[in-house]
């Protein structure tokens, strides 16, 4: 081999990436997609304990993480010079709309039944997504999907009535967030299409700061220091965790996006025990709480077989 043509191999190996840089990349991905999932947990940690030490409606929780996501996406933009491109109307104020109430009915049932409860209860999303595409796209129709659903609400019902067979209709709160979830799930995927990040995330935080006080204006007052203080740690930890997944899932897999966001269900089942102010859930709830996060992780990877579903991975438009 002549100097020349090890020149030319070596130059042609170096503009592919290398194993290692492949690892660091992957590795960093999965560290912010987990990272996503402490912080969204995290989130209703501290409004547990903000629940003991002063008063602070979910409206207030709500509309203080858009605010702030507003703001930090304005600011990023504005150091891009970049402008939110909107392309399809009916898409954006779906997307906002279903995260409005996602959350808000999230931090609701936070308040109510406690942060372990309402995390497991919020990812049962995947499984509304196989039922809604279901009904949505017919010639994509996937019956084992829907009967993994189907048993996975034996874990919902363990959840919803925790030791007894009556429900708890407190617990209803973080089921709807889930629900909602999903909807904004689908209209996400949709939006991804050809809209950016940016785009679709200043109309979140812009649009759903605007519809959340004009709705619940009356439920929003001006914070004290002490009420500023877990408004603004529970607001930052819930845009993180949104930047967080949003980033991270540039350099994962759909597959492995999705697995590791479902470890908030053992996060919070686990947490729930060990950390104070939190309600942790009854054994028939465990059961529950592994059922939802086997449907989850089968509806995940059974999602990335068949891409051509409402959730199906778009072209990157970042």
């Amino acid at each position: 081999m002549t100097i020349q043509s090890a020149a030319k191999n070596s130059d042609r190996g170096s503009s592919n990436p290398s194993i290692l840089n492949y690892s660091t990349r992957e590795l960093t991905g999965i560290l912010m997609i987990f990272g996503s999932a402490i912080c969204f947990y995290l989130a209703t940690f501290v409004i547990r304990i903000a629940k003991t030490e002063t008063i602070i409606t979910p409206e207030e929780f709500l509309f203080g993480r858009l605010l702030l996501g507003f703001a930090i996406v304005v600011t990023i933009m504005g150091v891009k010079k970049k402008k939110p491109l909107p392309k399809n109307w009916h898409f954006l104020f779906g997307r906002v709309v279903a995260n409005l109430f996602a959350v808000l009915c999230f931090y609701t049932a936070v308040e109510k039944t406690g942060a372990s409860t309402a995390n497991v209860l919020n990812m049962t999303y995947p499984i509304f997504i196989a039922i809604i595409s279901w009904f949505m796209i017919r010639d994509q129709r996937d019956p084992m999907a829907i009967i993994i659903s189907v048993v996975s609400f034996a874990g919902v019902w363990m959840i919803l009535s925790g030791n007894g067979f009556t429900i708890d209709i407190q617990n209803l709160w973080g089921l709807m967030s889930g629900i909602w979830a999903s909807v904004a799930i689908i209209y996400l995927n949709l939006l991804r299409r050809d809209h950016d990040s940016d785009t679709i995330l200043f109309f979140v935080f812009g649009a759903g700061t605007f519809f959340t006080y004009t709705l619940f204006h009356g439920k929003i007052t001006m914070p004290d220091g002490n009420q500023f203080y877990y408004l603004f740690i529970c607001s930052i930890l819930g845009v993180a965790g949104q930047y967080l997944l949003t980033i991270g899932n540039k350099y994962v897999t759909a597959l492995e996006s999705g697995i590791i966001s479902s470890t908030r269900i053992l996060m919070a089942a686990v947490l729930g025990i060990f950390l104070p102010y939190d309600l942790p859930l009854s054994p028939l709830g465990w059961v529950g709480a592994f059922l939802i996060f086997g449907a989850n992780i089968y509806l995940t990877i059974r999602k990335v077989k068949k891409p051509q579903g409402l959730c199906a991975r778009v072209k990157n438009r970042d």
